[in-house]
């Protein structure tokens, strides 16, 4: 019940008050979405089932209905897409599982107390800035950087040959090789994995920091180890802030400026000016990450331990 009756008049009650102010809270977005967004989404569609040509007279877009044609040509004709949006796909499972994995660990270890802690921090926060699209847009128009790249590729290669023996001599030793495949995968992924850490480091710290240390004091006291604190106190305290790291995670993924369907459907909008096309493979991998973000959110969340 969010009114309660006062004598002859009606007050909020305690929920009624939560219930406004998280109204409240969220009226910008949707004033925002409302405004801005509703109604370009709107035209998006619309394109999806268009033929679209710029009007170069009038300077607007002219749409011709054709139905299904854009979305049977993503899905049954061009013969990269469904390649590309596959690929996309088994990177994105192994590089957001070792994300979610490496800013824990971070986050553990940044939260104990050593010397120039917050120094430490702020290193670890730099790939947010220099992920951020001006940096990337530096980055890549950089010749010296170009260069170090090249030098970087040249030995990635020679390397690969050296992990490739110690991969094989691993799994004679008999270690699995499918786990051995995984690991060296994301060995040769480390800088990717780094620099899509920034958020989730802060976000697992914000998490750690709020986990009383009373509770840590009474499972020494009963005899619990490090490893059995961590995993019976530490991982159920932030499993809600996992769910959502791995939301962040996926949808950031998705979003890269090295993500291949994206650069395919850029190039297919501002390039080949194929309004709708490009708009029918953006809408296509809209629905894709949302299918994968409901099974992830389908799953985790079973596993999610929420404290009161």
């Amino acid at each position: 019940m969010y009114f309660r009756k006062k004598g002859d008049k009606l007050s909020l009650t305690l929920e009624g008050k939560s219930a406004v102010a998280g109204c409240l809270f969220i009226l910008p977005f949707v004033i925002g979405f409302l405004a801005f967004m509703f109604f370009p989404i709107l035209e998006s569609l619309r394109m999806v089932f268009s033929d679209v040509d710029i009007d170069m007279f009038r300077h607007r877009f002219t749409m011709k209905f054709i139905g299904m044609d854009n979305l049977k040509r993503v899905l049954m004709v061009d013969p990269e897409f469904n390649r590309l949006l596959t690929e996309e796909i088994g990177r994105m499972l192994l590089i957001v599982p070792a994300v979610i994995i490496f800013s824990l660990f971070v986050a553990l270890i940044l939260n104990q107390e050593f010397l120039a802690r917050g120094f430490v921090r702020a290193i670890f926060f730099l790939p947010v800035i220099l992920s951020s699209g001006i940096m990337i847009g530096l980055e890549t128009n950089n010749s010296l950087l170009n260069s170090m790249a090249e030098i970087i590729r040249e030995g990635n290669q020679m390397k690969s040959s050296i992990t490739g023996v110690l991969q094989d001599i691993l799994v004679t030793e008999g270690a699995a090789s499918d786990f051995m495949a995984y690991i060296f995968k994301i060995v040769n992924q480390i800088y990717s994995i780094a620099m899509a850490s920034g958020i989730q480091i802060i976000i697992f710290l914000s998490a750690l920091q709020t986990i009383p240390p009373s509770m840590f004091e009474a499972a020494k006291i009963e005899g619990a180890t490090s490893w059995e604190c961590f995993w019976k106190i530490t991982f159920p305290m932030v499993s809600p802030l996992i769910l959502v790291n791995v939301v962040y995670s996926v949808v950031d993924y998705f979003l890269r400026t090295d993500n291949r369907v994206m650069e395919k459907i850029n190039v297919t909008f501002m390039q080949r000016m194929e309004f709708g096309f490009s708009t029918a493979m953006a809408w296509v991998y809209f629905l894709a990450v949302i299918i994968i973000l409901g099974i992830s959110l389908g799953i985790i969340s079973r596993r999610v331990y929420y404290y009161e």
